[in-house]
């Protein structure tokens, strides 16, 4: 049976190309595949190469059709839980293949091995040799295939090391070891090293988890601690330093941690208040900023006193006093006198200046005029005071 170079992979064409060549090797019997004894089943290290050795023979043995041999191979990979794939075909002396993966030696040697480069752990699986030959008049000589299975080891990824517990005299701590990825699955194996070397065993040793218990520590168990998880194919390995404090030290290791602790809750209780306050000063002058109101000035009229700059009072004029004085219609037998009086400039000597409340106004003649006393800006102000009031005389 001849498949044309580029015909579609289906997994029709493969059941149809097994089948049919089944049926023509039942008629025929003059092909064979060999796989070496012992090496049905083969095991390789993930990086590592590994070659699958097949070889077929023809019977009876004729040099003549020898030379008019034309095989079709075919390598395909069967994996639990997945679908049938292809990773090499040859078709007329055309071969395609997937990377990594490539023939030993040439067809037309009758050596039909499979080589497989840089191996990663999904390599893993059985490998199916198929083969059909024909001549060159297309007359089928044979089918044959074989299987081999394949297993990917995978040493120990670097493990990681630590401990569960303080280490402080009398207590127990659990040292823990783990290899994320190893296949098949790493054991653990755990000792000290010197000054004071000592290699660990059941029931303290947990070599299929990993972990140690270590109870009622000392200080002599102080030092440092390897752990070797090793498979069939490599191992790996870590440590850690363990320290057995006494009770002081480890008083004043927690002494210590607290403190920090409560200094760190302590500085950043500090820095909020510090924000706050600064926030609350920048609202208090937005504050007056937008409510303050701009100073009033003392008004003085048109007429109004002047006070000369060496604090004494020049003139002072009382607006009343530039009124004209009232009239009182007279009536028989009343006699209304018209009191007037003059507003007058006084000179007064400088006076202190106080620091004190200003005094308030003082009536400095009572009845027909007063005078009132200011102090405005530390200059003091004498200010006459016209007062019209009628009286009658009977």
């Amino acid at each position: 049976m001849i498949i044309p170079a580029g015909t579609p992979r289906t997994s029709l064409l493969r059941v149809l190309f097994l089948g049919l060549s089944t049926l023509v090797s039942f008629s025929l019997a003059q092909l064979k595949l060999h796989v070496p004894t012992g090496l049905t089943k083969l095991e390789a290290v993930e990086g590592a190469e590994v070659v699958l050795p097949v070889w077929y023979t023809m019977t009876p043995e004729d040099s003549s059709s020898h030379s008019e041999e034309l095989p079709t191979l075919i390598w395909f990979l069967e994996q639990e839980g997945k679908e049938v794939n292809q990773v090499l075909s040859c078709f007329n002396g055309h071969v395609s293949s997937k990377p990594r993966v490539s023939l030993v030696h040439s067809i037309s040697t009758r050596n039909v091995s499979l080589k497989l480069e840089a191996l990663q752990e999904e390599d893993s699986g059985t490998y199916l040799c198929s083969i059909n030959v024909h001549d060159s008049k297309n007359t089928n000589l044979g089918h044959s295939s074989k299987s081999i299975e394949l297993n990917v080891l995978v040493p120990p990824a670097p493990p990681s090391c630590s401990f569960q517990g303080v280490p402080y005299v009398g207590t127990n701590v659990t040292l823990n070891c783990k290899s994320p990825r190893s296949k098949p699955s790493a054991q653990y194996q755990w000792e000290k090293l010197a000054p004071s070397p000592q290699v660990f065993f059941g029931p303290a040793l947990d070599a299929v988890r990993g972990s140690l218990k270590l109870t009622n520590l000392s200080t002599s168990m102080s030092g440092v601690y390897v752990c070797r998880a090793q498979n069939r194919v490599g191992f790996a390995q870590c440590n850690v330093t363990l320290e057995v404090m006494t009770g002081s030290k480890a008083a004043v290791v927690a002494g210590a941690v607290v403190g920090t602790v409560v200094g760190l809750v302590l500085l950043a209780g500090l820095i909020l208040l510090y924000q706050r306050r600064n926030k609350t000063m920048e609202e208090l002058a937005n504050d007056i900023k937008e409510d303050a109101i701009a100073p009033r000035t003392l008004p003085w009229t048109k007429g109004s006193d002047t006070i000369s700059k060496n604090g004494t009072l020049s003139s002072v004029t009382s607006a009343r006093a530039l009124r004209p004085p009232k009239t009182v219609s007279s009536r028989p037998g009343t006699f209304t006198p018209t009191p007037s009086i003059s507003s007058q400039a006084l000179s007064s000597p400088r006076l202190p200046r106080t620091d004190g409340p200003p005094p308030r106004a003082v009536s400095l003649s009572p009845g027909c005029a007063s005078r009132r006393l200011y102090n405005h800006r530390n200059y003091w102000l004498i200010v006459l005071e016209s007062v019209e009031e009628p009286f009658t005389v009977i």
